[in-house]
This record gives structure tokens, C-alpha cells and sequence, in this order.
């Protein structure tokens, strides 16, 4: 039987290891596992208590292709405690995780053929989807000689290079780098996507997590939905709510018809005792545990940045915000895929290799994950290098 070309896309590599992470534990091997960016607090207990709330009263059929009214009203009133900007709920797509927003935005704004532009290094999934989609991916160089970072220079000359750009993708803070623009220089690149009719794709969903607010204090897409530009976030990172599987986005007007007609095919609606439990993380309860997270992973990243020097990583991209550090360990002599299966393998420790974020450069970069927590960290350092000193 046919099987669809599209769905000969490359694995999300960090999938595997994460697989072959568990099955080491279950077969009682001491293993730690640092490879996905998944929070190890889970949702905050207010959360929790509203979804036990809900089962037992029983009622959750689906709700609207959007998503229910109450959450979509108290995404804005998010917007405007966190931004000081006014967002019509109307805008407001809840979706089946950021991945599925993603879906659904590249859906609508995106025909086959139309060329979008992402980060390289970046999220690997974003490539995949829209190859899947027949759009043609133009990776943009953003590693250590570019500060990581997309701005109007790099887009002119991507530009210059293909001829035509229809879209981008860009996120800050970003996986796996943790690399934040300032307020300026988003709001440089949203303003030369509209001048160039280029959709502007911002993923957020790391926002809240931050360490260094005076410098950072957190800058969005949110006021440039008007001229086009689709904002996406998640309940996953912020909030620890990876497996409740919700998200959003905010469309601007053109693309609010189609989007609602793809997700009612597609999904019909969003988990729905995901939906009203997340309600309660916009409570003061549910904020003030989402900020005690952060604090942790704060601590967490101090403690993995002291020990640079032990571990030898001569390269690390700056962890401003996200909860990951992304480093170079080309000096130990393999390439990022073996050195993570060997470290797996021979000292119980899971990370990512850099080639799921990098088709180019990634075979001597690895990704840390930070949300595993600070005591899974300290334990991971002296086993990382130990066994890095066996490698001569």
C-alpha cells in the first residue's frame, strides 16, 4: 500500500532517548534524565484541585471549537496583567497543546510551496510539520556569530538569498538556546515582517520563565496581531501542565475563519477538563506557584552554570530565559547523537542531542534540561564528567 511522502519526516531524536531513558529505569537502572523540557513539579495544586473538582462532578462534554469562554476570557485578562494589553477573547484559540496551534496557524496561513523562514539552531518540529505541510523550510543561521538572535539584517539577507520569504517562526525565550529578544528588537523584526508581507509566527510559550527581568523583563508579539502576526503559548512550560496537552493562540482577523474551520475537523475542541481546570492557573494561587517554579529553576541553572568549568562545555549559548543550556562538547571527540546514546548508556544520564535542533552544527552541541530539577542536576554533574574524562 502507498504510504504519504509527508510523513517522511526526521524523528524528534530526543523522543528516542527519552524511550530509551525509561526503559533503563524500568529495568531498575539508576538513570537521570535531563533530555525533555518537561517541569518535574507538575501542575500547581490549585490546578490539580479543580480537575478533581470536575471529574466528580461529572459534566465535561466538548466545548467549543475555540475552546470554552471562561478560559479564552481570563487568557485576556492575562494579556493585560502581564503586557498592558487589551485582547479580544474573540481572537483566542485554545488548542490541543502549542502543537497544536501550530498545526492549525501553519494550516491557515500556509499553502504548499510557500517558503518559511526558522532559527537554526530551533525547535525541531516546527521544520517537520511544515514539510509535512509541502512548505519549503529556510533555516536561518543563529548560532554564536549572530548572538543567536534573528533580526532585520539576518531576514534581508535570507531574503536576498531565496527571493521570496512568506513566513516566520521565531521564538523568544528559545529552544534550545534560551536566547530573549528585548521588546526593540521584536518589535524591528515584526514591523519588517509586515512591511514585507511575511507572517509573523511568535511562539511564547516559555514566557514567564526568565531570570534576569530587569534586563528581560519579557516582550510579545500580542500588539502586532493587528498587522498579521499569530502569538502561540502554552499552559505546558509556565504552568508545568506538559501532559494536560492545552495551549493558544491569538489570530488576527484574517485567519480567525479558517483556523476555527480546521479545528473543528480537526480536533473538534480542546481536552476539555484540561480547559476549565486550567482556569485556576490564573488564579493568585496558580501564578504564585508557576513563579515559585521559576525560582527553581533559577537556582538549578546557577548551580549547572558554576559547574562549566568541571564539565568542560567551552561553548554554551546564553540561558536568559527557557529552562535549558545549550552546549558545545565538539572537544570530546564524538558526534552529539553517540556522545548522548554512550553517556546514556554508560553513566545513566539522558540529554539531547544538538542535531535535533541543528541539521548543520548540531553534531557538536547537546541540550541540558534544567526543569528536571536542581537535585537531579547536582547528581548528573560529577557522572557527566567522569565519564567525559574516560573519553581521553
Amino acid at each position: 500500500m502507498k504510504v504519504s511522502a509527508r510523513s517522511e519526516v526526521p524523528a524528534f531524536a530526543v523522543m528516542d532517548i527519552l524511550a530509551a531513558a525509561k526503559a533503563r529505569k524500568a529495568a531498575g537502572q539508576d538513570v537521570i534524565s535531563l533530555c525533555v523540557g518537561e517541569p518535574v513539579s507538575g501542575a500547581s495544586e490549585v490546578v490539580r484541585r479543580r480537575a478533581i473538582e470536575l471529574l466528580e462532578a461529572g459534566d465535561l462534554g466538548y466545548t467549543e471549537p475555540f475552546g470554552a469562554p471562561v478560559l479564552r476570557n481570563e487568557i485576556a485578562r492575562h494579556y493585560e496583567r502581564w503586557y498592558g494589553s487589551s485582547v479580544d477573547p474573540a481572537r483566542i484559540a485554545v488548542t490541543t497543546g502549542s502543537s497544536g496551534a501550530f498545526m492549525i496557524a501553519f494550516l491557515a496561513a500556509f499553502d504548499p510551496g510557500d517558503v518559511v523562514a526558522l532559527a537554526r539552531p530551533g525547535y525541531p518540529a516546527y521544520s517537520n510539520i511544515l514539510t509535512a505541510l509541502d512548505c519549503e523550510v529556510l533555516g536561518i543561521e543563529c548560532g554564536p556569530e549572530q548572538d543567536y538572535r534573528i533580526g532585520p539584517g539576518e531576514l534581508d539577507a535570507a531574503l536576498a538569498r531565496r527571493g521570496r520569504l512568506d513566513g516566520l517562526v521565531l521564538a523568544s525565550p528559545a529552544n534550545p538556546t534560551g536566547t530573549m529578544m528585548t521588546a526593540e528588537e521584536l518589535d524591528a523584526v515584526a514591523a519588517w515582517c509586515a512591511a514585507h508581507d511575511v507572517r509573523l509566527i511568535s511562539d511564547e510559550i516559555y514566557h514567564g520563565i526568565v531570570y534576569d527581568t530587569a534586563r528581560w523583563p519579557g516582550a510579545s508579539a500580542i500588539d502586532h496581531v493587528g498587522s498579521g502576526a499569530v502569538v502561540v503559548n502554552s499552559f505546558s512550560k509556565y504552568w508545568a501542565m506538559t501532559g494536560w496537552r492545552l495551549g493558544w493562540m491569538v489570530l488576527p482577523a484574517d485567519l480567525l475563519g479558517g483556523a476555527e474551520v480546521l479545528t473543528g475537523n480537526v480536533a473538534l475542541c480542546p481536552p476539555s477538563l484540561a480547559q476549565f481546570a486550567a482556569v485556576a492557573a490564573f488564579s493568585d494561587e496558580g501564578y504564585a506557584a508557576a513563579q515559585r517554579d521559576v525560582e527553581q529553576y533559577a537556582r538549578t541553572r546557577e548551580v549547572l552554570l558554576a559547574a562549566l568549568p568541571e564539565l568542560g562545555w567551552r561553548e554554551v549559548a546564553p540561558p536568559d530565559g527557557a529552562f535549558y543550556v545549550y552546549a558545545d562538547i565538539g572537544d570530546f571527540g564524538l558526534p552529539a547523537a553517540e556522545y548522548c546514546a554512550r553517556l546514556l548508556a554508560e553513566a545513566g544520564v539522558a540529554l539531547a542531542p544538538g542535531t535535533d535542533f541543528d541539521v548543520v552544527a548540531g553534531d557538536r552541541w547537546v541540550r541540558l534540561s534544567l526543569a528536571a530539577g536542581e537535585r537531579n542536576i547536582v547528581a548528573a554533574i560529577p557522572r557527566i564528567a567522569t565519564w567525559q574524562a574516560t573519553l581521553g
